[in-house]
């Protein structure tokens, strides 16, 4: 089989940040194991017509790796608010329904990606018909640790939350911050923020500057430390190995999540929000609707070593099927 990538990034200058960029570094190589022949490049619009003007019989798949939309409880869709500047949403929405309805393949993260793009589709009058495949992405096999080789969370002197998420508003950080204020108030509980896009360029935080009023409101704070990895993967792991646990985003469309997954992988819980693809995948266990219930699981998880054990084993577990080479396969599949 041979296999034309088209790249998917919306931070080309921080590459090692940009969840695009590390899904195909991380999905390519394992599809060229599995036998495909496969070239990367960089986005390339109107496919569909070229693929027509070279009468290529070529099946064209989309990844819908970020959805300009979500849905509430009440089934309201919600166009997403980092592409929704100046009213700019719906043209994406439009662009978004144009892309699914070209495709002969449509491949989402999850179930609920897969219940909000099939809602999304009926609305605009897409038939989707067979099309849409459940593809999740692939864990970085770097960020794999056997939480039986991590040390007791009791002898450690301290547990430390990390927070790994994109800081910016829409991802709920104000949220975060909130939460944040509670949590060093405990005894138990330090907090490791991650900045993971460092200075950014004028015309980006001219469009955006909420992750850098996000990052000095935390950076205040008493017991958070606000940290980067450079984009080092290897201080990236360090980072993650050191601390206790993981807090999810309290960012409502959210389909799937990279950093997640990263501390799952290394048998770091994660507490979160009851929203979207998070209730889906995260523990019901670790799941919380106050602030009052975070902070008691954040406290559990840093007391209780036997809480904290079950709930480690369990999050690595749950990356299990998310290897390269199993995702590779099934992502084979689903454009066979």
């Amino acid at each position: 089989m041979r296999v034309l990538y088209l790249l998917n990034i919306s931070n080309p200058d921080r590459l090692p940040a940009d969840s695009g960029w590390i899904f195909a570094d991380l999905l390519a190589p394992a599809m060229v194991d599995a036998g495909a022949e496969v070239t990367v490049a960089a986005p390339a619009p109107a496919v569909r017509t070229a693929l027509l003007e070279a009468r290529s019989d070529a099946l064209l798949a989309g990844y819908c790796h970020y959805l300009p939309f979500s849905f509430n409880g009440g089934g309201q869709m919600l166009l997403g608010p980092s592409l929704n500047d100046e009213g700019l949403g719906r043209p994406v929405l439009l662009a978004f329904a144009a892309g699914l309805a070209a495709c002969d393949r449509v491949m989402v993260h999850s179930s609920t990606a897969a219940s909000w793009v099939s809602a999304a589709a009926s609305r605009m009058t897409v038939d989707l018909g067979e099309k849409l495949q459940v593809v999740p992405a692939p864990r970085d096999e770097r960020l794999v640790r056997d939480p039986a080789n991590a040390p007791a969370v009791s002898s450690t002197g301290g547990a430390i939350g990390i927070y790994n998420q994109r800081l910016y508003a829409h991802y709920g950080t104000e949220q975060f911050v909130a939460l944040a204020r509670e949590l060093v108030a405990s005894a138990s509980v330090r907090l490791r923020v991650m900045d993971l896009f460092g200075r950014r360029r004028t015309e980006r935080t001219g469009l955006d500057d909420s992750p850098e009023k996000m990052r000095d409101q935390l950076a205040a704070l008493p017991h958070v430390q606000v940290v980067s990895d450079r984009g080092d993967r290897v201080r990236y792991r360090r980072l993650l190995a050191s601390a206790c646990f993981g807090i999810a985003p309290f960012r409502p469309g959210c389909p799937w999540s990279m950093s997640v997954i990263d501390c799952q992988g290394m048998g770091l819980p994660v507490i979160s929000p009851r929203m979207g693809w998070l209730a889906e995948h995260i523990d019901a266990e670790l799941c919380f609707t106050t602030t009052e219930e975070a902070v008691s699981l954040a406290e559990r998880l840093a007391t209780d070593d036997e809480f904290y054990a079950v709930h480690a084993k369990r999050a690595h577990a749950s990356t299990a099927d998310f290897t390269p080479a199993l995702v590779a396969a099934r992502y084979l599949e689903a454009i066979a």
